[in-house]
């Protein structure tokens, strides 16, 4: 007869999990007893937070549920920060947590806490089970919850003496909500209303975000855009959705997004959002976000509607069905020409997507992308390096691109890019960090060292916590305070400390017009090794991106590095 740690393990192959990421403690020592021989790859971390984090990065590349385990206590509690970056960035993630055994629940017993308490506004769905025969509706609703509508985490908290008690099990289950969520696909009469919209506008625009991806709508989107011609642009998590090739596409909108695609947003007159939130990094001063446009929105989630501006239109559904049929309205349709339009807001007068930003960084990671093979993947850690990277970012990709977006975390970027490698293991990731963050979760070297995952690893070394020390220099009378980092380690001697081959490059090796035939063989032999690497870049301390839309500023009301 199974035991529970047993069935989970079943009901957890039954909703296609290969992989899951975590880190053992008494509670879940029967669950790590049942991996072997379930047929399930377990991955150890050296944090729950890296096992988090790289559950994560295993969903944003696959689409499909990133799981982590971790133990009762702290195991769980290290778990929160992941939770929460899942929740804002629509990550669909399930956490199994350890928890005491039932009769000690309300105990104060060691290690207890109140996990489901805890955690109650940072998901979409949570259960502590109470009896092993709970847990195949409960893994099913689970799995439901966080993979439909918007994306999202959910917690499942299972008492030890659970995970040890057998029971008759009689097979996995699927759970089927009682009601079906509504659409707006077969309203042709709200579609009509978006073509008339279309017909008297002079200034469209269309915002891509993240919610193209989790769709699976890329292939509708870039049609329907082909079709629009409309100039176009992609909050930070809807990089790659659109091809960037295309004549249309004006790059990152927002705080530090190109000019042509802030300009563009802010002088819009009809405003098309796909899939994006319009949080105050996209939207600069939310009271003054493209003051002139009516706002079409398309999303999943009803929670994101009128929530910066009220909306002339709300298109609710699932964009993989509302973007065919709003493409089938336009069909019979008769548009206007926009051509005036796009090359205006695409003129080299209004700033090319280079304009305004010489740092080297820049050079050195346009070096970098150029190299890349085609279906690589990005991933980044948070601070300026992220801005840098997100701004050059010219692949096609849909998944190619990954962040901590609506939470920001630092850390995020070296156990991220662990799960895309597992998720991807013949693609080439590159992981690209500051010193700040990459030190936050920087055990994981020894997860990437075991598994021998070939994750190409970039600091961008400035030995400040750089985004920071940006507004510290720019607001606040170049009072550095606490952001200097002048005394972080030798990071080339720390990596050879976990046996990953490591080099450094300093600001002359990319200085002049041109780079050297042997800083170019560098770039290339680094990119295509066989095995883990890491490249740290001597940034200047006091390099700044450019551009940035300040606090209470438009989008219009860009600071350039000539200001």
């Amino acid at each position: 007869m199974p035991k529970g740690s047993d069935i989970v393990l079943s009901c957890l192959r039954a909703e296609g999990v290969e992989v899951v990421f975590g880190y053992p403690g008494g509670a879940v020592i029967p669950l790590y007893d049942a991996l072997k021989d379930s047929g399930i790859r377990h991955v150890l971390s050296r944090h729950e937070q890296g096992a988090v984090f790289a559950a994560e990065g295993y969903s944003r590349v696959t689409g499909k549920v990133g799981v982590a385990f971790a133990t009762s206590g702290p195991g769980a509690t290290n778990l929160i920060t992941g939770i929460a970056n899942a929740k804002l960035d629509s990550v669909p993630l399930v956490c199994i947590t350890g928890q005491v055994r039932n009769t000690l629940i309300g105990s104060d017993a060691f290690q207890e806490v109140d996990v489901l308490g805890i955690t109650l506004s940072l998901t979409k769905w949570s259960r502590l089970v109470r009896n092993v025969e709970e847990i195949p509706a409960v893994i099913a609703e689970g799995f439901y919850w966080a993979r439909s509508g918007r994306p999202g985490p959910v917690v499942i908290d299972i008492p030890g003496d659970i995970f040890r008690t057998q029971s008759e099990f009689s097979g996995p289950v699927k759970f089927t909500p009682k009601r079906a969520s509504s659409c707006c696909a077969k309203d042709s009469g709200l579609f009509l209303r978006l073509v008339d919209l279309l017909n008297n506008a002079n200034k469209p625009v269309a915002l891509i975000g993240g919610g193209a991806k989790a769709s699976g709508a890329i292939a509708p989107l870039r049609s329907l855009l082909d079709t629009l011609q409309v100039p176009t642009c992609a909050t930070i998590h809807g990089l790659g959705a659109v091809d960037f090739a295309k004549d249309y596409y004006l790059g990152m909108v927002g705080m530090h997004g190109t000019r042509q695609a802030n300009l563009a947003t802010h002088d819009t007159d009809l405003l098309l959002v796909f899939g994006a939130r319009l949080d105050d990094r996209v939207t600069g001063e939310p009271s003054r976000f493209a003051p002139d446009a009516k706002i079409v929105h398309f999303d999943i989630d009803p929670a994101q509607l009128d929530r910066v501006r009220g909306c002339e239109l709300a298109v609710l559904g699932d964009l993989a069905n509302t973007i065919p049929a709003f493409h089938l309205a336009l069909e019979s349709a008769k548009l206007p020409e926009w051509s005036e339009w796009l090359s205006l807001v695409t003129h080299a007068d209004r700033a090319t997507p280079d304009s305004g930003n010489s740092e080297p960084t820049v050079k050195f990671l346009d070096e970098l992308y150029k190299r890349l093979p085609e279906n690589s993947i990005v991933v980044t850690d948070v601070g300026q390096q992220q801005m840098w990277a997100a701004q050059r970012y010219r692949s096609a990709n849909p998944r190619g691109f990954v962040t901590s977006g609506g939470l920001g975390s630092m850390g995020f970027g070296l156990p991220s890019a662990v799960g895309a490698q597992i998720a991807k293991p013949d693609s080439t990731v590159l992981c690209i960090s500051g010193d700040g963050g990459f030190q936050m979760n920087i055990q994981e070297l020894a997860t990437i060292r075991r598994l021998n995952l070939p994750v190409k690893l970039v600091i961008i070394d400035n030995k400040y916590l750089g985004m920071v020390r940006q507004w510290q220099q720019l607001f606040y009378n170049r009072n550095y305070a606490e952001t200097d980092l002048s005394d972080n380690p030798d990071f080339v001697e720390v990596a050879k400390a976990y046996r990953i081959p490591a080099q450094r490059i300093g600001l002359d090796a990319i200085a002049g017009s041109s780079i050297s035939r042997e800083t170019a063989d560098l770039f290339t032999n680094f990119l295509q090794s066989s095995e883990p690497e890491l490249l740290v870049f001597d940034c200047h301390p006091e390099a700044n991106v450019f551009p940035m839309v300040p606090a209470g500023a438009s989008l219009s009301e860009m600071l350039t590095e000539d200001q």
